[in-house]
């Protein structure tokens, strides 16, 4: 398995596709927005929390919803199919993709993300798939970064 190199890029303005509109989209979403992403999300039930943060697509994804207009696609539906679906259109348009139900389907991984005292932080295990070990490190740093403020 490859070791994933951080990046850190501008989403000031952004365009950002999230499909899906359950809890695991919703997290990606409250993230993303915190950074400035012009967010949206389609999907055929999406969850009220969305409302305020993003542009609502009631409906299932389609092919032609992933095209290079947008920065970042996730996908993170609850259909295994449509999932991987976003995943190859978004590669075929060599867009960075987030497939939340098949890590082996991303481009990148989305990481945990912390803030505080002028730092942004992003981790994920080294190899991406040690996810308890990285949800314990990112609250320790969580921690450090909210004691510093």
């Amino acid at each position: 398995m490859s070791v994933f190199f951080p990046v850190f890029i501008p989403l000031e303005g952004e365009p950002v596709l999230i499909a899906g509109g359950g809890k695991i989209a919703l997290r990606r979403a409250e993230v993303l927005f915190r950074f400035g992403a012009n967010l949206t999300v389609i999907a055929p039930e999406i969850l009220p929390e969305f409302a305020p943060i993003a542009r609502c697509i009631f409906r299932t994804v389609e092919p032609g919803d992933i095209t290079s207009d947008y920065r970042l696609v996730i996908a993170a539906t609850s259909d295994r199919a449509a999932n991987r679906m976003v995943g190859e259109r978004a590669k075929a348009l060599s867009l960075p993709v987030s497939v939340a139900d098949a890590k082996e389907e991303s481009t990148f991984y989305f990481p945990a993300v912390m803030e505080g005292g002028g730092v942004v932080a992003g981790l994920i295990s080294r190899e991406g798939g040690n996810h308890k070990l990285a949800a314990r490190r990112a609250a320790e740093i969580r921690a450090l970064l909210e004691k510093d403020c």
